[in-house]
């Protein structure tokens, strides 16, 4: 009901259940996903826990083109200028985790991501941290961190994500 969940209320009620379909008639011992949907991630790897699955699920590296933007098949509808402004995203996270790491708070490095996200054009949906195992809200500063941002670029919808 958060995030992505809000902004596409019915998107991972399907991925769950297609997902979970192709594993009970596939019986795969490990799955791979990437985590530039890391959200999807995370779902796919709770639904396999609560449903018992002898899944393994493997989360995998975010492919990246040389200049740092994350390979989407989205990147095409970019026009020239959008796909250099289209950058701005991944800085905008990690410099937010740089900061969070550097002991500013979650929300004030998220703000300034959004900020600067804003200003360049980008029609933010969030720019957020989260625990990387649950997705909840962080309570404190040990707990694994992630994050996460999705925002339109003219027609064409991003989303990223960095550890911090």
């Amino acid at each position: 009901t958060t995030l992505e969940g809000a902004c596409r209320p019915t998107h991972f009620r399907g991925v769950t259940t297609v997902v979970s379909k192709l594993f009970t008639i596939v019986l795969p011992h490990v799955a791979l996903f990437g985590r530039k949907d890391f959200q999807q991630l995370a779902v796919i790897t709770r639904m396999t826990a609560d449903l018992n699955l002898p899944v393994e699920i493997v989360g995998m590296p975010i492919i990246r083109e040389d200049d740092g933007l994350a390979m989407s098949s989205r990147n095409v509808y970019l026009s020239k200028q959008e796909r250099q402004q289209a950058l701005a995203i991944y800085s905008s996270i990690s410099h937010a985790a740089e900061r969070i790491r550097a002991g500013l708070d979650v929300q004030s490095a998220t703000t300034l991501a959004t900020r600067t996200l804003m200003a360049l054009g980008f029609k933010v949906d969030y720019v957020t941290v989260r625990n990387a195992e649950t997705l909840a809200p962080p309570q404190h500063r040990d707990e694994p961190l992630r994050v996460i941002a999705a925002a339109w670029l003219g027609k064409t919808r991003l989303i990223d994500n960095v550890p911090v």
